[in-house]
């Protein structure tokens, strides 16, 4: 995507960027997120559970690169910094949707047809 964009000082700027994601990625990620939800239990606090889609979301976001960030909890605990979807490339979605896939299908999710 290329965005031109001219300032009150007539200086012009080109900007190149990665297209945005479709609403047709952001449906499949929610579809799968809500599929792994119903259907694979993570530890949280030391037992397993169902997450909610979008705890699923904050972990496998955080897993598709490795990278965590940890900060510490304004009262205690910790608070896990991850990269934020709606700021993603269509690119980088298709990275994830498709990391997202691979981890439920190792674990036997049965994905529902919008997934």
């Amino acid at each position: 995507m290329c965005e031109v964009i001219r300032t009150a000082g007539q200086k012009l700027e080109i900007k190149v960027s990665d297209p945005t994601r479709t609403l047709e990625q952001n449906a499949k990620l929610w579809a799968c997120l809500s599929d792994i939800s119903r259907q694979v239990q993570w530890p949280v606090d030391g037992k397993l559970q169902f997450l909610s889609p979008e705890d699923w979301k904050d972990v496998l976001s955080a897993g598709l690169h490795k990278e965590q960030r940890i900060a510490q909890g304004i009262e205690g605990g910790f608070v896990i910094l991850g990269q934020r979807t709606s700021q993603m490339s269509k690119r980088q979605l298709a990275e994830l949707i498709e990391f997202i896939q691979y981890f439920g299908a190792d674990r036997g999710v049965e994905w529902s047809e919008a997934a």
